[in-house]
């Protein structure tokens, strides 16, 4: 998929790209498999702002994605490649043999008129789904579940992949796209290829107007507010952030600290993604 560069007619304009679009087949969602979606303006049920600067943005319809290609043993028809706004990637639909229809992430490569696949025996293809426990090591997955039946949590975003490097008892060892490699069971699904859609991460927005767009409200510079707002504000003039370093509003160190406090699956963490601090 190409990126189109826009003629610079406008302050706006100048230095944007978007999507050409060409790999997308329909413009409109199958409506069986489309529900409603309220925004939350990133607030809490109590109507508290707990995640800052969302809010507005395109009315949207989700897509019930199948992240669990648990329909086994039925192939199934890629009938359309279609935009999703709900996420980076494209997404598939799929005419099962049984008649029911499907939302999946589309691969790299995968093609209307493809015959994708779930189970154990499968094809080493492109959107075909299979345990750990049956893929070569060194294939290149997407959608990797992390406890089986639940369906895939990891590696979905566009154009990302892990990689199987290893495995050993009952444990697959998998490099993730952030290059931490992590212990997952034999047993959980993952899927074929890679995620499509490569040329996401270079798409400039060019405009404040199309942040606006995807739900995402202004940010503002803690060194511009009044030292009651944020720990970076007040002074005369420009002034450095000093302290031991940027803080967040909060007052919390803003980087390099460390967040995780899942100590229950430390142990499935082969190798972390930078070095551990003390």
């Amino acid at each position: 998929m190409a990126v189109k560069v826009f003629k610079p007619t406008s302050a706006g304009r100048r230095d944007m790209t978007g999507f050409t679009f060409e790999e997308i087949t329909r413009a409109t969602p199958e409506r069986s498999l489309v529900t409603g979606l309220r925004k939350s303006g990133g607030r809490n049920f109590r109507g508290k702002v707990t995640i800052r600067h969302r809010g507005g943005g395109h009315k949207r319809r989700y897509r019930d994605i199948d992240f669990r290609r648990d329909k086994k043993g039925v192939p199934a028809r890629v009938v359309s490649i279609e935009y999703d706004p709900n996420r980076s990637a494209r997404i598939a639909l799929l005419n099962y043999a049984d008649g029911e229809k499907r939302y999946i992430i589309a691969p790299l490569g995968l093609r209307v008129g493809d015959t994708v696949m779930s189970g154990p025996r499968t094809e080493l293809r492109p959107g075909n789904t299979m345990p750990l426990r049956n893929i070569p090591m060194g294939t290149m997955v997407h959608n990797i579940e992390l406890q089986p039946g639940r369906g895939g949590q990891l590696v979905r975003a566009a154009g990302t992949s892990a990689q199987i490097i290893a495995k050993e008892g009952e444990y697959a060892i998998v490099r993730l796209p952030s290059s931490e490699e992590r212990l997952i069971q034999l047993d959980n699904l993952a899927t074929i290829g890679q995620v499509g859609n490569v040329e996401h991460g270079n798409i400039k927005l060019g405009k404040a107007g199309r942040k606006r767009h995807m739900g995402i409200r202004p940010t503002v510079r803690g060194s511009a507010m009044s030292p009651r707002d944020h720990p970076h504000g007040g002074g005369e003039g420009r002034s450095p952030v000093g302290m031991a370093g940027p803080k967040t509003p909060w007052g919390k160190p803003a980087l390099g600290a460390r967040t995780r406090r899942n100590k229950r699956t430390d142990k499935y963490i082969f190798r972390r993604r930078t070095k551990k601090r003390r």
